[in-house]
């Protein structure tokens, strides 16, 4: 598999470079800023892309904005958003846009890096891996927080792991409940939040962003 890793510090960069070689991946480039970002994405046309959000030059939004550009311009290559922050204005746009081959992950909630292996592979193949934090201030950012406050605590649980791109098996393994009872909190998740009910992982994921970005 290859990836494009754009990350400012240097330290953390070749940290991802040394953990993506060791395990088999072929790191087609690292850089520091977005334009190199874009410039390498063309350039080599990985399968993801690891992208930082706050770059050079005023280290605020460049790196999800270089990813919404990528997500457009290529749309074979996969966008995995690898940050401490969460940018509530334009990862609505990065999330809504299209559903396959995307990810939003935070750096100080990775506590295992097969997990983090597991949710690139995962956004390289077209899937969704999104952490619940990153949902969390999605949903208090969007228009239907009533709707969000209605939920009980293992519908937020099972919520959280949809987000994270698990199918109804995979949310029964997560939570150590039956697939049937999943099925049943999903359908309350979505006629509480007033959306339809789907069967894809990622068109679920899809529905709720849309419906919290408004």
């Amino acid at each position: 598999m290859r990836v494009v890793i754009a990350e400012d510090a240097a330290m953390m960069r070749e940290g991802l470079v040394r953990l993506l070689t060791d395990r088999g991946f072929e790191v087609c480039a690292a850089v520091a800023d977005a334009d190199s970002l874009r410039s390498a994405v063309a350039d080599a046309l990985p399968d993801v892309a690891v992208v930082d959000i706050r770059m050079p030059p005023t280290h605020t939004d460049e790196g999800l904005r270089a990813a919404i550009d990528i997500r457009r311009d290529h749309p074979g290559v996969g966008v995995l958003v690898f940050s401490q922050y969460v940018e509530t204005r334009y990862a609505t746009r990065l999330l809504t846009d299209r559903p396959s081959g995307v990810g939003y992950l935070l750096k100080d909630r990775v506590a295992d890096v097969a997990d983090f292996v597991a949710a690139l592979t995962r956004v390289a193949a077209g899937g969704t891996a999104l952490d619940p934090e990153v949902v969390g201030h999605l949903m208090r950012a969007g228009r239907d927080v009533a709707g969000l406050a209605s939920l009980t605590p293992r519908e937020r649980a099972v919520l959280s792991a949809m987000a994270e791109g698990r199918s109804n098996a995979g949310v029964a393994a997560a939570l150590a409940i039956t697939p049937g009872v999943v099925e049943k909190h999903v359908a309350n998740i979505f006629a509480k939040l007033g959306l339809p009910a789907s069967d894809g992982d990622n068109r679920r994921v899809l529905a709720v962003l849309r419906h919290l970005g408004g």
